[in-house]
């Protein structure tokens, strides 16, 4: 997954910060040379491909924007040349989460008319014969947006189709096992695809299978931790919970174990059963962070949402 490391900061707004990585200039030339002959000048080109970046900046901040308003955090967005990865942090429900990942396609959903309309506008002034350039650059647009939008739906773990999925099986399955399914479906939609690239190579539109091996590497990666994150959640869920405490946050009651590691001296403990202070060190620590959605509060609030929860 591209991180700030390599990237430029190019703006902030709404407290989320925009970065695009390096790699994303190398593509781009590779494309806008690839694709000379298209326009008349090449600088209609470096328009298609700009009118791209604006697609996937829009689309992200729709993901950080309903994060941020269902309560999550989402601050940092970075564009890299497989589109881009908002950095959300949903509260850990299945409604936020729903939200957070299905407010990015719905951006291109709400592109569509827009664009159709000034496709439509273009050819009633007769554009495709006075401007041509510009006329096949909005059909382009057009084009783009609606493609990214197909894709993007497909029930692929971690494409937002998958996770939509998920999120919608987080209702009846709950946390772990609905991630689970997203996942093996993810393996599945992968193998499937590369079999049927395989029999027939030009089946995806011509797409290059240097893109496609890349893609695909960058799906079976992420099928792979998702895998290793819910197997952890799994394990997590048949922990047993300490009565007289629960989370501010996530109204969950803390697991007991030795959870909880001192960044003193590395001891691991039950931070619940010595009142958030290391037992070899003495590190006393004013938060507590749960381990179900990653929150932290202070100890003396983890003891009120105990007492509240009945009444909730």
């Amino acid at each position: 997954m591209p991180t700030r490391q390599g990237s430029i900061h190019l703006f902030r707004f709404s407290g989320i910060d925009l970065y695009l990585h390096w790699s994303w200039f190398v593509v781009a030339l590779f494309e806008i040379r690839g694709g000379m002959g298209t326009y008349s000048s090449v600088a209609w080109n470096l328009l298609e491909y700009l009118a791209l970046f604006l697609i996937v900046t829009l689309h992200e901040f729709g993901h950080a924007l309903a994060c941020r308003q269902v309560g999550g955090r989402a601050n940092q967005i970075v564009l890299w040349p497989l589109g881009g990865v908002a950095y959300v942090d949903p509260p850990p429900r299945p409604g936020a989460t729903l939200w957070s990942i299905a407010a990015g396609p719905l951006v291109n959903v709400a592109l569509i008319p827009v664009l159709l309309i000034l496709v439509t506008t273009s050819r009633s002034l007769g554009w495709a014969k006075a401007v041509p350039d510009a006329d096949s650059l909005l059909g382009m647009v057009w084009w783009i947006n609606s493609r990214l939008l197909i894709f993007n739906m497909l029930p692929i773990y971690p494409l937002d189709g998958g996770q939509i999925l998920r999120s919608l099986l987080w209702f009846v399955l709950g946390r772990a096992r609905s991630l689970m399914v997203a996942v093996i479906l993810g393996f599945l939609s992968v193998a499937f695809i590369g079999f049927a690239l395989w029999i027939h190579p030009t089946w995806l539109g011509g797409l290059s299978p240097t893109w496609l091996g890349i893609l695909a590497l960058f799906m079976l990666m992420n099928c792979w931790g998702g895998l290793q994150h819910a197997r952890a959640l799994l394990r997590f869920a048949k922990l047993p919970r300490r009565n007289g405490f629960a989370c501010p946050e996530c109204k969950t009651a803390p697991p007991v174990g030795e959870l909880w590691k001192c960044g003193q001296c590395e001891q691991t403990f039950d931070t619940f059963q010595t009142g958030a202070v290391c037992p070899r060190c003495g590190m006393q620590y004013p938060v507590t962070k749960c381990m179900d959605c990653g929150r932290a509060h202070p100890m003396s609030e983890w003891a009120e949402a105990a007492l509240m929860a009945p009444r909730l």
